[in-house]
């Protein structure tokens, strides 16, 4: 049998009987999607806080007058291997907070020693004479004590620009109430009590003005540190009871919206000729509006004015006790609040939660949030935020929060009612059309954070979320 092998016989097709594919989609719309955003994520925070409307575009928290002053941390400068704190950083100290003269500062940084230590170092010991107030440059420590039974009780872990012995400072028969250990190595400074009462004798100044911090102490106050209530209870007859009054801070907060805003450009050939079968100036403002949303999120925490981490008390930050996220972290932070609304957890950290808990045996339960199940602990919700900062060391944070204005919590801020208003808090407003016939639309959404009570955030600080169990 023989076969044409020629070149004519192997270039011909048999013929066409109907129409083919690529000239029939010449003429039919192809299905598509509408465009896509990878950007995009949960916006949990968005979503459960409640907002706030902020008339004149600042809100005011009214509280309850408190002593408790100077609880911030401390900053230091290094020199290659020489630390210093900054003198003004020393009125974080609350014994010297309010204390502005400069050289009466640099006169008390000077006389601070620095001190390294090695992990597993016992830096104080209980029951010992106290004398110095010691500030931690770099590392972390844990304070233990003795418990009611005889046992070994963890108190606290400090870490950088953390500070324990303040009290030394002033009271001559102070003595350790608890052992401090180091975990890691790292670097403090040292003021002792001898040092200090001289940078004092030499200060009318300063002396004055631990007079008045001494006056003020010795005020009534709860264990909140706020301003006494003078009551009387259990009394029988006809008792002499007590006035009273509530105090309220004389210079309280106030909160001024911040902005989020872009001008989005369209050609008007685009938006004339390309609307079908979508309209393309309709995507391109859901698109935008996206992603302001996710600045919003982005600056509710971390905007050093109001954002969640930058304004959350710092007696309301916490440290891991042995880096990642155990379960005994998260009831940590959960006994420091009452009324836990939901935590909120880059999603790396959640699944470092998920690693510790399930090499323990522990399983975090789910709970239904609006429709959909998510990862719970004591029946609050874990949430996921993207936009919680993960360092280079791969350490995180994560945050627990009360909600509400009725529940002394946290609220979003935001304004309604916007001239050329697109969505609640959000303004789309026409710019015009210039001579590259351009169309142009000034996209603004206007937001803030309030945190009403101090203990209505916390924090956990320094999460170690790359260690694997073996």
């Amino acid at each position: 049998m023989s076969v044409d092998s020629s070149p004519e016989a192997r270039l011909e097709l048999p013929p066409q009987s109907s129409l083919s594919t690529a000239a029939a989609r010449n003429l039919a719309h192809t299905t598509k999607s509408a465009p896509q955003m990878e950007e995009i994520s949960s916006r949990w925070l968005l979503r459960m806080l409640p907002w706030v409307e902020a008339q004149g575009g600042a809100y005011r928290v009214n509280r309850r007058l408190s002593y408790t002053v100077g609880d911030g941390t401390i900053e230091f400068v290094q020199e290659g291997s020489d630390v210093r704190v900054i003198p003004r950083e020393l009125g974080e100290l609350a014994l010297l907070r309010g204390f502005d003269e400069v050289d009466v500062l640099t006169a008390l940084a000077d006389r601070c020693v620095q001190r390294d230590f090695r992990a597993g170092e016992t830096l104080v010991e209980r029951g010992t004479a106290a004398d110095q107030i010691h500030l931690i440059a770099h590392g972390r420590v844990n304070q233990t004590s003795v418990g009611t039974y005889g046992d070994e009780v963890a108190l606290d872990v400090l870490a950088d620009g953390d500070r324990f012995g303040e009290e030394a400072l002033l009271d001559e028969d102070a003595r350790w109430g608890q052992t401090v250990t180091a975990e890691t190595s790292g670097t403090l400074l040292t003021l002792s009590r001898s040092d200090f009462t001289s940078v004092v004798s030499g200060a009318p100044g300063l002396r004055t003005h631990l007079d008045a911090f001494s006056a003020r102490s010795r005020r009534g106050q709860n264990h909140r540190g706020e301003a006494e209530i003078a009551m009387s209870a259990g009394h029988v007859g006809e008792q002499h009871l007590p006035g009273a009054f509530v105090d309220y801070e004389l210079k309280p907060r106030e909160y001024e919206l911040s902005v989020a805003q872009t001008i989005l450009r369209i050609h008007t050939r685009v938006a004339d000729l390309y609307n079908g079968p979508m309209n393309q100036t309709k995507e391109q403002l859901r698109l935008t509006i996206e992603a302001l949303r996710e600045r919003q999120e982005h600056e509710l925490i971390n905007n050093r004015e109001f954002g969640l981490l930058h304004n959350a008390d710092f007696k309301q930050r916490l440290q891991t006790h042995s880096g990642p996220p155990t379960p005994d972290d998260l009831d940590e932070l959960l006994c420091r609040r009452r009324g836990s609304k939901f935590f909120l957890a880059h999603p790396r950290t959640i699944a470092a939660i998920g690693r510790e808990f399930n090499a323990r045996g522990v399983y975090p339960d789910h709970v239904d949030l609006g429709g959909q199940q998510v990862p719970a602990w004591r029946g609050v919700p874990i949430l996921p935020c993207n936009k919680i900062p993960v360092t280079r060391e791969k350490t995180s944070s994560i945050l627990v929060m009360r909600t509400g204005e009725a529940n002394q919590g946290v609220v979003g801020l935001h304004q309604t009612g916007l001239p050329d208003e697109y969505e609640p808090g959000l303004s789309v407003r026409f710019m015009g059309i210039d001579e590259k016939a351009i169309t142009s639309y000034l996209v603004s959404t206007y937001y803030s954070a309030a945190i009403l009570v101090p203990d209505a955030v916390g924090v956990l600080e320094n999460v170690q979320i790359a260690r694997w169990q073996g």
